[in-house]
């Protein structure tokens, strides 16, 4: 069975979410705390506990007010099957396809209640939520004077008590095609149903402070515990007897000498004198068993020269990490192998692969994780296993495709409506022509962006705003001229060229990302449309500035400086060009020639006349290198003034809150 899709309600930021999953590898990014961890924790609390248990802090902070209205409602004595309706109840369900193995429904069959031949869907609703008849005991203890509190801490603490012992668990088999038509199945049916495993991204693997960390070795016992079972692989059985054959026969050894010089340690129990003692005997026994000798007293090591072995702490966390993760995986596998009825469908959650890794190894990770599933593939016996993984690495991002990656974005203010949604760039970019979206996906596997992790960006039109743009940045803030500090956000600085940026609009909307773009206005006049100053254009070369004002062709370098500000503004993005300094008349073409007009006694402007400043700054500016220019006022000469079209598309992005 393949997972399509799940939903999770009432869980932490996971108030209201959906999420598609691929049939291979899902990818999950986002910005720290937007409720990704939350997702493998609400599936692990309901699949794999033996009894799911939610305290109230894990559910949703918009339900305190649904829990507030409930108890409103009972206290007025209102229809009790109503006032139930409000309760909150934690939600998880998932959408699973059989048609692929519609022959061998297995585990399946029980969650299969729709009579309509040529569907092969089913539905599973597990919730956590108020027993029946509980009701009343759930709101015994609260009064009004718990509500009109301000402070609903005492309310919350009562309602956290209760829910231990008025709130259950329930599984829920839906028929896809009317909602209304449904039946419970016990929660073994379920664990049967779909098999659930976690790497959790703290894995242990420095804690070599006090004593070696032998993480590998537990892995190797799990290993053994799988074989040892009459359903594991023939191959694996054998090794199974192989090792217990081994350890038996060490066993022989100890208990015909070893048990006899230990027994003559003890001393016998006459020796002390007490009455009745004397006819008591002691012995010794000595058990081995193979699972405590490879948890306890096995290591793995690694090959060295002249017989010594290196300990498996001597070698890096990165290599470590890989091996565990490889090792889990591996132990996963043989896991659902060995299970006596293969569940029908096997979801490993891996936590930030990228620990410890340099970045090719990110994205080997990520590239070689569907293959590695593949290659242990059986005949007539396929591993059904999806693989989520959740990361903060742009490297394993820009490696993975469009359309397996799922963002998590946290919005809201920090009351009760702060929530997480799940947004799919499969469907988000549906409608931007392949053309493009290729283009960007390119662009960012090369540049290894990390637009999927920051809080805002700026996209920049070459080498020279690249380099300098984070010393504006600082300056300004020194300065004050902008109130919010950008250096203390998540802030991406991408260099994209005027020619297209235009190709990153839909993204950056779809992401809800609050973005800059600093680009050159670019004028050109003439009938051959070539270079010129701004004052004397009659169009911009600029197709990122087109794009913004909807392809106008008759848009003059006059136009574009009598925009308004709202007019640069689209939702979360903002443009910013060349506009004239305060007090000037002249405007530069591009970034260096404007630079040279916000700072004209540096650049011994200060005494060309007016009608000269644009033709001599824009002459000047072409004698430039631009990266040595880029350099020099960023790290050598750091004493000038920030253009005008820059500083106000800064303070825009200062102070534009990224959480709205």
């Amino acid at each position: 069975m393949n997972i399509e899709r799940v939903w999770v309600k009432n869980f932490r930021l996971l108030s209201d979410v959906e999420l598609d999953l691929e049939s291979s590898s899902t990818l999950i990014v986002g910005r720290n705390n937007s409720g990704k961890t939350s997702l493998s924790e609400v599936i692990k609390r309901f699949l794999n506990s033996e009894t799911p248990f939610f305290p109230i802090e894990d559910f949703s902070l918009c339900c305190h007010d649904s829990f507030c209205n409930a108890l409103d409602e009972h206290l007025k004595k209102k229809n009790p099957e109503e006032v139930r309706k409000l309760i909150p109840a934690i939600e998880l369900k998932i959408r699973g396809s059989y048609k692929d193995h519609k022959d061998k429904m297995g585990p399946a069959a029980p969650f299969v209640i729709d009579i309509d031949p040529n569907s092969y869907e089913i539905i599973v609703i597990v919730r956590f939520a108020l027993k029946e008849g509980q009701l009343e005991n759930f709101f015994e203890e609260c009064k009004q004077s718990d509500l009109d509190n301000a402070d609903r801490s005492e309310l919350m603490r009562k309602l956290g008590e209760q829910i231990k012992a008025c709130y259950s668990t329930s599984v829920l088999a839906v028929d896809p095609n009317d909602s209304s038509n449904h039946k419970e199945v016990d929660f073994a049916s379920l664990k049967r149903l779909i098999k659930t495993d976690f790497i959790c991204a703290q894995r242990g693997l420095d804690d070599i402070t006090s004593r070696e960390s032998n993480v590998l070795a537990k892995v190797l016992e799990k290993l053994f515990t799988n074989a040892n079972t009459e359903l594991s692989d023939k191959e694996d059985q054998q090794i199974a007897r192989d090792l217990r054959d081994a350890v038996s026969h060490i066993q022989s050894g100890i208990d015909s000498g070893f048990i006899d010089q230990l027994e003559n340690l003890m001393p016998a129990l006459e020796s002390f004198g007490y009455p009745g003692l004397g006819d008591q005997e002691l012995r010794t026994e000595t058990n081995l068993e193979v699972t405590k000798l490879l948890s306890n007293f096995t290591k793995v090591k690694y090959v060295g020269r002249n017989g010594v072995a290196l300990p498996e702490s001597y070698n890096g966390l990165g290599i470590r990490n890989l091996i565990y993760m490889l090792f889990q995986i591996y132990g996963f596998h043989k896991s659902y192998r060995s299970e006596q009825v293969k569940p029908s469908a096997h979801l490993v959650f891996i936590e930030e692969p990228e620990a410890h890794l340099h970045p090719q190894m990110q994205e080997v990770f990520i590239r070689k994780l569907t293959e590695l599933s593949t290659n242990w593939q059986k005949p007539n016996d396929p591993w059904s296993v999806q693989f989520v993984v959740s990361t903060h690495s742009s490297h394993i991002a820009n490696e993975s495709g469009f359309e397996s990656i799922r963002y998590f974005l946290n919005y809201g203010d920090t009351s009760s409506d702060r929530k997480a949604k799940v947004k799919d760039l499969r469907k988000g970019l549906k409608d931007t022509p392949q053309k493009t979206r290729n283009f960007v996906h390119e662009y960012l596997t090369l540049t290894r962006c990390d637009l999927f992790f920051a809080d805002k960006a700026i996209l920049v039109e070459g080498l020279s705003e690249r380099l300098i743009l984070p010393i504006v940045i600082r300056k300004l803030e020194e300065e004050s001229e902008i109130t919010n500090n950008l250096t203390s956000q998540y802030l991406t600085i991408m260099e994209v060229g005027g020619a297209y940026a235009q190709n990153f609009f839909d993204l950056l909307k779809f992401l809800e990302l609050p973005s800059l773009v600093v680009t050159d206005i670019d004028s050109v006049g003439g009938t051959e449309r070539r270079k010129c100053t701004v004052s004397k254009g009659t169009a911009t070369s600029n197709s990122c500035i087109k794009s913004w004002f909807d392809g106008d062709k008759n848009l003059t370098p006059k136009d574009l400086i009598s925009k308004s500000q709202e007019k640069k503004i689209k939702e979360k993005i903002r443009i910013s060009y060349q506009i004239p300094e305060k007090g000037q008349g002249a405007c530069g073409r591009s970034f260096e020639d404007a630079f040279m007009l916000a700072n004209k006694e540096k650049f011994k402007l200060d005494n060309v006349v007016e009608d000269k400043l644009e033709e001599t700054a824009l002459e000047e500016a072409g004698k430039l290198k631009k990266s040595d220019f880029a350099l020099k006022y960023s790290i050598r000469d750091k004493q000038w003034l920030v253009p005008l079209y820059i500083s106000e598309g800064l303070a825009w992005l200062s102070d534009f809150d990224s959480k709205t």
